[in-house]
Protein backbone atom coordinates (compact mmCIF):
# COMPACT_ATOMS: atom_id res chain seq x y z
CA UNK A 1 0.00 0.00 0.00
CA UNK A 2 1.06 3.65 -1.14
CA UNK A 3 1.16 6.58 1.58
CA UNK A 4 1.27 10.24 0.68
CA UNK A 5 2.72 12.60 2.28
CA UNK A 6 0.94 16.18 2.70
CA UNK A 7 3.87 18.12 3.22
CA UNK A 8 5.08 20.82 0.97
CA UNK A 9 8.76 19.79 1.64
CA UNK A 10 11.56 19.91 4.25
CA UNK A 11 10.98 22.14 7.53
CA UNK A 12 13.29 25.26 7.10
CA UNK A 13 14.77 27.09 9.64
CA UNK A 14 13.34 30.66 10.29
CA UNK A 15 15.96 33.15 9.90
CA UNK A 16 15.22 36.32 12.94
CA UNK A 17 15.24 39.33 10.91
CA UNK A 18 14.81 43.18 11.80
CA UNK A 19 14.67 46.15 9.14
CA UNK A 20 12.90 49.07 8.49
CA UNK A 21 9.89 49.59 6.30
CA UNK A 22 8.40 53.22 5.68
CA UNK A 23 10.51 54.58 8.83
CA UNK A 24 8.95 51.46 10.92
CA UNK A 25 11.17 48.67 12.62
CA UNK A 26 9.97 45.46 11.41
CA UNK A 27 11.15 42.18 13.37
CA UNK A 28 10.17 38.99 11.90
CA UNK A 29 11.03 35.60 11.24
CA UNK A 30 11.38 34.49 7.95
CA UNK A 31 12.36 31.49 5.90
CA UNK A 32 15.25 32.34 3.50
CA UNK A 33 13.49 31.70 0.49
CA UNK A 34 10.48 34.50 0.72
CA UNK A 35 11.09 37.51 -1.25
CA UNK A 36 10.79 40.61 -0.39
CA UNK A 37 7.95 41.21 -2.39
CA UNK A 38 5.71 38.50 -0.52
CA UNK A 39 7.17 39.56 2.70
CA UNK A 40 5.95 43.23 1.96
CA UNK A 41 2.30 41.94 0.75
CA UNK A 42 1.21 38.88 2.64
CA UNK A 43 3.43 39.86 5.67
CA UNK A 44 3.30 43.17 6.00
CA UNK A 45 0.02 44.10 4.46
CA UNK A 46 1.68 46.47 2.18
CA UNK A 47 -0.06 46.00 -0.97
CA UNK A 48 1.06 48.86 -3.60
CA UNK A 49 4.09 46.83 -4.32
CA UNK A 50 2.67 44.98 -7.00
CA UNK A 51 3.34 41.49 -8.01
CA UNK A 52 3.81 41.31 -12.08
CA UNK A 53 6.03 38.86 -13.43
CA UNK A 54 7.74 37.60 -10.28
CA UNK A 55 10.67 37.43 -12.43
CA UNK A 56 12.81 41.04 -12.34
CA UNK A 57 11.68 41.82 -15.68
CA UNK A 58 8.77 44.01 -15.31
CA UNK A 59 9.62 46.34 -13.05
CA UNK A 60 6.14 45.93 -10.77
CA UNK A 61 7.23 45.37 -7.70
CA UNK A 62 9.94 48.10 -7.29
CA UNK A 63 11.01 49.30 -3.71
CA UNK A 64 13.82 50.97 -2.28
CA UNK A 65 16.41 49.72 0.11
CA UNK A 66 18.47 52.53 1.38
CA UNK A 67 17.58 54.78 -0.88
CA UNK A 68 18.80 52.31 -4.32
CA UNK A 69 16.04 51.13 -6.12
CA UNK A 70 15.38 47.01 -6.33
CA UNK A 71 12.71 44.59 -7.86
CA UNK A 72 11.61 43.13 -4.50
CA UNK A 73 10.87 40.24 -6.51
CA UNK A 74 14.51 38.98 -7.21
CA UNK A 75 15.25 40.03 -3.15
CA UNK A 76 15.12 37.77 -0.48
CA UNK A 77 13.74 39.35 2.29
CA UNK A 78 16.60 38.50 4.94
CA UNK A 79 18.88 40.19 2.80
CA UNK A 80 17.32 43.20 3.67
CA UNK A 81 18.53 43.02 7.51
CA UNK A 82 19.91 45.96 9.07
CA UNK A 83 18.32 47.57 6.14
CA UNK A 84 15.66 50.78 5.32
CA UNK A 85 12.95 49.52 2.82
CA UNK A 86 11.05 52.44 1.24
CA UNK A 87 7.69 51.50 -0.67
CA UNK A 88 5.01 53.40 -2.40
CA UNK A 89 3.12 53.52 0.65
CA UNK A 90 6.34 55.59 2.23
CA UNK A 91 6.50 57.85 -0.57
CA UNK A 92 3.34 60.41 0.46
CA UNK A 93 3.52 62.88 3.35
CA UNK A 94 2.53 61.56 6.64
CA UNK A 95 -0.44 63.91 6.21
CA UNK A 96 -1.59 62.13 3.15
CA UNK A 97 -0.30 65.06 0.78
CA UNK A 98 1.32 63.39 -2.40
CA UNK A 99 5.04 63.42 -3.30
CA UNK A 100 5.56 66.01 -6.27
CA UNK A 101 6.32 63.27 -8.76
CA UNK A 102 3.09 61.07 -7.46
CA UNK A 103 0.99 64.38 -8.17
CA UNK A 104 2.60 65.15 -11.52
CA UNK A 105 1.66 61.35 -12.73
CA UNK A 106 -2.04 62.41 -11.53
CA UNK A 107 -1.61 65.79 -13.51
CA UNK A 108 0.41 64.49 -16.59
CA UNK A 109 -1.82 61.67 -16.85
CA UNK A 110 0.80 58.71 -16.60
CA UNK A 111 -1.77 56.07 -15.37
CA UNK A 112 -4.31 54.42 -16.65
CA UNK A 113 -5.22 50.88 -14.95
CA UNK A 114 -2.62 52.02 -12.38
CA UNK A 115 -1.35 48.42 -11.83
CA UNK A 116 2.46 49.44 -12.77
CA UNK A 117 2.07 52.90 -11.24
CA UNK A 118 3.47 51.87 -7.95
CA UNK A 119 6.95 50.63 -9.45
CA UNK A 120 7.15 53.10 -12.42
CA UNK A 121 6.57 55.90 -9.18
CA UNK A 122 9.92 54.28 -7.09
CA UNK A 123 11.70 54.56 -10.01
CA UNK A 124 10.74 57.67 -11.46
CA UNK A 125 12.12 59.30 -7.66
CA UNK A 126 14.79 57.28 -8.78
CA UNK A 127 15.25 58.26 -11.69
CA UNK A 128 15.62 61.88 -10.07
CA UNK A 129 17.29 61.16 -7.45
CA UNK A 130 20.48 59.58 -9.74
CA UNK A 131 20.01 62.72 -12.23
CA UNK A 132 18.96 60.81 -15.32
CA UNK A 133 17.07 63.47 -16.60
CA UNK A 134 19.00 65.89 -18.79
CA UNK A 135 16.59 64.76 -21.69
CA UNK A 136 13.46 63.10 -22.37
CA UNK A 137 15.59 59.96 -23.68
CA UNK A 138 17.59 59.88 -20.24
CA UNK A 139 14.31 59.61 -18.84
CA UNK A 140 13.09 56.55 -20.96
CA UNK A 141 16.24 54.87 -20.94
CA UNK A 142 16.47 55.04 -17.19
CA UNK A 143 12.80 53.96 -17.06
CA UNK A 144 13.03 50.82 -19.11
CA UNK A 145 13.26 48.02 -16.68
CA UNK A 146 9.28 49.43 -16.18
CA UNK A 147 6.61 48.36 -17.95
CA UNK A 148 3.42 49.23 -18.59
CA UNK A 149 0.85 47.02 -20.15
CA UNK A 150 -1.51 50.62 -20.73
CA UNK A 151 0.86 52.59 -22.94
CA UNK A 152 0.93 55.62 -20.43
CA UNK A 153 4.72 56.48 -21.64
CA UNK A 154 4.32 59.66 -22.66
CA UNK A 155 2.75 60.71 -19.38
CA UNK A 156 5.46 59.07 -17.69
CA UNK A 157 7.99 60.59 -19.14
CA UNK A 158 5.99 64.04 -18.65
CA UNK A 159 5.86 63.86 -15.26
CA UNK A 160 9.31 63.00 -14.27
CA UNK A 161 10.17 65.67 -16.86
CA UNK A 162 7.97 68.10 -14.99
CA UNK A 163 9.61 66.96 -11.24
CA UNK A 164 13.03 67.96 -12.78
CA UNK A 165 11.45 70.98 -14.17
CA UNK A 166 10.55 72.45 -10.84
CA UNK A 167 13.63 70.85 -9.16
CA UNK A 168 15.89 72.85 -11.33
CA UNK A 169 13.82 75.87 -10.58
CA UNK A 170 14.26 75.71 -7.12
CA UNK A 171 17.87 75.17 -7.14
CA UNK A 172 18.48 78.60 -9.10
Amino acid sequence: MMTTSTTTGPPTDLVETAFTVNGEEVCLALDPRESLLDVLRERLVLTGTKKGCDQGQCGACTVHIDGRRVVSCLTPAVQVVGQDVTTIEGVAAPDGTLHPLQQAFVDCDALQCGYCTPGQVMSGLACLAEGHTETDGDIREYMSGNLCRCCAYVGITAAIRRVADQTKQTEV
